[in-house]
């Protein structure tokens, strides 16, 4: 379960920076988690309540928001929609594909006291 380490690096990520800017309590950590990433969303939401005790994290909300898969395919030459990775072009059913949006999880935004 690799969502138990990106967990640990998220909260690490919003404890060093509230700790830094003099925070007092994180309220919500908004997290941007790509459908082509490979990170499953409620494993992230059970691992983080786990890793934010005792840290200013502590009993924040995590709200996850959902970013489609896109991607180039080099065969019709379209931006097309993506929902796995292993899936070929809706278009032309060809696999050469650049993954170009949902590939990613970043913390897009905290709610801070």
């Amino acid at each position: 379960m690799h969502e138990m380490s990106l967990a640990e690096s998220v909260v690490d990520l919003v404890d060093y920076r509230a700790r830094r800017d003099g925070y007092q309590r994180v309220k919500t950590v908004r997290l941007e988690i790509g459908k082509l990433s490979g990170v499953e969303p409620e494993a992230i939401r059970f691992c983080f309540d786990e890793v934010a005790s005792g840290t200013l994290a502590e009993g924040a909300a995590l709200d996850i928001l959902e970013q489609d898969g896109q991607a180039w395919c080099f065969d019709c030459g379209q931006l097309v929609p993506l929902a796995a990775r292993s899936d070929p072009c809706p278009e032309c059913g060809g696999f050469r594909l650049r993954m170009d949006e949902g590939v990613a999880m970043r913390v897009k935004e905290l709610e801070i006291e």
